[in-house]
């Protein structure tokens, strides 16, 4: 039996690069809205235009990741379970931030206060997983954040 793989997809058009994606992840995960803690890091030139002016970071769950391919501790995993979204077991971590350097769509960030990768997971474990609604997704108020399956 094959896994689907679950990704975020975003629409450029549509978002208005409010953060409110941003506010609801590292509340979903952290239980405060800090924006350097969120998963999907959304970037905005002070002097363009929407949508032209938006950069929005956020994992892609390849199906040949970098960063777990680049982790020398093993730690970066594909969670079957959850849609074969890639997790990371941030207690064993090493520090090495080979993952980080690794990613081409520069959808790691490091967590200061906690010392480890930080990666959209699709919210798996935290009380806004049910398999189609992540934080980001319930909370975008242009609809431009979706998810998405690929078998």
């Amino acid at each position: 039996m094959t896994v689907a793989n679950r990704f975020l997809s975003i629409d450029l058009e549509k978002c208005q690069g409010c953060l409110s994606c941003m506010m609801a992840c590292s509340l979903a995960h952290e239980g405060e809205s800090n924006l350097s803690r969120s998963r999907i890091q959304v970037f905005q030139n002070p002097f363009g235009r929407v949508p032209d002016d938006l950069k929005i970071h956020y994992c892609m769950q390849c199906e040949e990741p970098a960063c777990m391919e680049a982790c020398p501790a093993g730690v970066i995993y594909a969670d079957t379970e959850k849609g074969n979204v890639k997790r990371i077991h941030t207690e064993e971590c090493i520090g090495c931030m080979a993952c980080i350097t690794a990613c081409p769509y520069s959808a790691m960030i490091w967590d200061l206060e906690n010392q480890h990768p930080l990666k959209c997971d699709l919210c798996a474990d935290t009380p806004y997983w049910n398999q189609d609604r992540p934080a980001c997704v319930e909370i975008c108020p242009m609809k431009a954040i979706e998810v998405r399956s690929e078998e």
